[in-house]
């Protein structure tokens, strides 16, 4: 996977604060998951049905092109949000 890729930053940040007994306080962030991971999820989520849109084969258990298609559509959104800020 290329470094360059753009992954939409975190979708669920926390931050977690921490005092260590001498009046500091410690901060600490979890990034969580890429909002890339979010929407390729989501897109998972049309395959609930068990059917494969990229193959058009009901009861696909093809999960290696499942998952490709479901990130080329996370990166197709990141892409669209991209170029919807540039608008």
């Amino acid at each position: 996977m290329s470094k360059d890729r753009n992954d939409g930053g975190p979708a669920y940040p926390t931050q977690t604060f921490e005092y260590d007994g001498r009046d500091n306080v410690l901060q600490y962030q979890d990034d969580g998951m890429t909002l890339r991971d979010y929407f390729a999820g989501q897109a998972l989520a049309s395959y609930s049905e068990g059917n494969c849109v990229e193959c058009s084969e009901p009861e696909c258990q093809d999960y290696d092109q499942i998952a490709k298609h479901c990130y080329a559509i996370a990166d197709a959104m990141l892409e669209a949000m991209e170029a919807a800020d540039a608008d």
